[in-house]
C-alpha cells in the first residue's frame, strides 16, 4: 500500500507528489493518459507562460473579487517569486517579458517537465500511465489499468484530474459523476462564435490591435484574432465570466481618445469618403475598419459614441471542450483549508478540479501548482498524525 496515491499527473498532481516525496512519504501517481502533463506540454509549445511577475495585490485581483480563502492562502504560500525559485531549483532559469509574463529561458515546457519528472523519480515517486480512476469502492480507489480493473488503497489520496476542456489531452471532467458538490462546468478563457458576413472573409487570421474590449465592468486591451468561426485570443479571456453571465461585449476602436477628443479629431469630413476620412484622421483601416462596418451599420452621423462602444454581435462561447480552461468543479465549501474533502477524510483535491477560474498570463498555471502543493502539504500532515 503506498503512503499516498496521486490521481492525475498534470502540474497540480506532480506538485502534490513533490511535496509528499520531499516529506519522505512513498507516492504512486496514476495517470489516465499514456504520458504525464500533456496539457502542460501543449500549452508550452508556443512558450510556457508559467507565472506573472507581479505584486501580490494585482496578482490576486486577477482571480476575481470572490477569491476563495483556501486558494488565496495557497497562492500566498506559492506565488510568482516561489514559482521562479522552484524553476531555478530544476535548472530552468526564468525570464520576465515586457508585460511581466514569466517563461523559462528554454522557452518550451518539455525541458522543465523532464527535469521535474527526473527529480520525482529520484525521490522514489512511481508513475503509472493508462491508469484511469473510476471512482471509489469502499475505502479503495478503483483504477482501470491495462491489466484490468484494480482496487488500490492508500492512507492519503490526492485527486488532480483537471477540468473539462481539452478532452484529447486527458481533461474530460468524467470524475464529476463520482464526487459530491460539484458546480457545473462552464467554458473559461474561451473564444466566441460569430456568424460573419461574407466581406469579413478576407480578414480571417488578422489580429485586432490598438483596441479595447469590455464586458460588464471589465476592460481588456489584449489582442483578439478574427477567424472563420469567430473571435479568439488573450484580449477576450479576462472577460469570460461576465460574457458567460450575459454581459454585452463592446469594442472600443480608439481607446486612447476620449469621446470629446475623438469628435475634435474627426472634425468636418469635406470631400473625402468616410473610409478615407477615418483612415486619415484616426488610422482606422483594415480589420478594425471592417469591424466597424460589420457591427455598426447603418452608421450614424455622430460616429464618436459608436467608435468608443461598438456592440459586438456574437453567438456565444465556443464549445466547452475548445476552451483553454473551465469554471466549475468541486466547490470550496466542501473542502477544508488544506483542500481535504470534508466528507471524505484523507482525500484531497487540487488544480482545475476545484471551482475557480483565472485568465491566462501565468495565473492558471501558478494556481494549479499552488493548490497541488497545498493539497500535498495537507496530505503529508494527515499521514504524520
Amino acid at each position: 500500500m503506498p503512503g499516498a496515491l496521486v490521481i492525475g499527473a498534470g502540474p497540480a498532481g506532480l506538485a502534490a507528489a513533490e511535496v509528499l516525496s520531499a516529506a519522505g512519504h512513498p507516492v504512486l501517481v496514476a495517470e489516465a493518459m499514456p504520458s504525464a502533463a500533456r496539457k502542460l506540454l501543449m500549452a508550452g509549445k508556443s512558450g510556457l507562460n508559467i507565472t506573472k511577475d507581479e505584486a501580490p495585490s494585482p496578482f490576486l485581483a486577477a482571480y476575481g473579487p470572490d477569491l476563495p480563502p483556501a486558494l488565496r492562502a495557497a497562492l500566498g504560500d506559492f506565488g510568482p517569486s516561489e514559482v521562479m525559485a522552484w524553476m531555478r531549483e530544476l535548472g530552468q532559469e526564468p525570464f520576465t517579458g515586457s508585460t511581466g509574463r514569466v517563461f523559462p529561458v528554454a522557452w518550451k515546457a518539455s525541458p522543465l517537465l523532464r527535469a521535474w519528472l527526473a527529480r520525482l523519480a529520484e525521490r522514489g515517486v512511481h508513475l503509472r500511465t493508462r491508469w484511469r480512476w473510476e471512482g471509489f469502492r469502499g475505502d479503495a480507489a478503483l483504477l482501470n489499468t491495462p491489466e484490468g480493473p484494480r482496487l488500490l488503497r492508500a492512507r492519503a489520496i490526492i485527486l488532480a484530474m483537471g477540468g473539462a476542456s481539452w478532452r484529447r489531452l486527458g481533461s474530460d471532467g468524467a470524475w464529476a459523476a463520482h464526487l459530491p458538490d460539484v458546480a457545473p462546468f462552464a467554458p473559461s478563457n474561451m473564444g466566441l462564435l460569430v456568424n460573419w458576413s461574407p466581406h469579413m472573409a478576407r480578414h480571417f487570421g488578422e489580429p485586432v490591435k490598438s483596441a479595447a474590449w469590455s464586458a460588464g465592468a471589465l476592460v481588456s486591451r489584449g489582442e483578439v484574432v478574427v477567424s472563420a468561426r469567430g473571435l479568439e485570443g488573450g484580449g477576450l479571456y479576462p472577460l469570460s465570466r461576465p460574457l458567460r453571465e450575459g454581459a454585452a461585449l463592446r469594442l472600443d476602436l480608439v481607446p486612447d481618445l476620449t469621446e470629446a477628443a475623438l469628435r475634435d479629431r474627426l472634425g468636418r469630413r469635406g470631400r473625402d469618403s468616410l473610409p478615407n476620412h477615418l483612415r486619415k484622421r484616426l488610422g482606422l483601416e483594415g480589420v478594425r475598419a471592417a469591424l466597424l462596418q460589420e457591427w455598426g451599420r447603418p452608421l450614424p452621423l455622430d460616429l464618436a459614441p459608436l467608435l468608443k462602444a461598438l456592440p459586438v454581435r456574437h453567438a456565444g462561447p465556443r464549445p466547452l471542450d475548445e476552451a483553454i480552461s473551465t469554471a466549475g468543479g468541486l466547490r470550496f465549501r466542501s473542502l477544508t483549508d488544506d483542500l481535504m474533502l470534508r466528507d471524505c477524510p484523507g482525500i484531497f483535491a487540487a488544480g482545475e478540479m476545484l471551482d475557480w477560474e483565472a485568465p491566462t498570463g501565468g495565473y492558471l498555471l501558478t494556481a494549479c501548482l499552488a493548490t497541488g502543493r497545498r493539497a500535498g502539504q495537507g496530505a503529508a500532515a494527515w499521514l504524520g498524525r
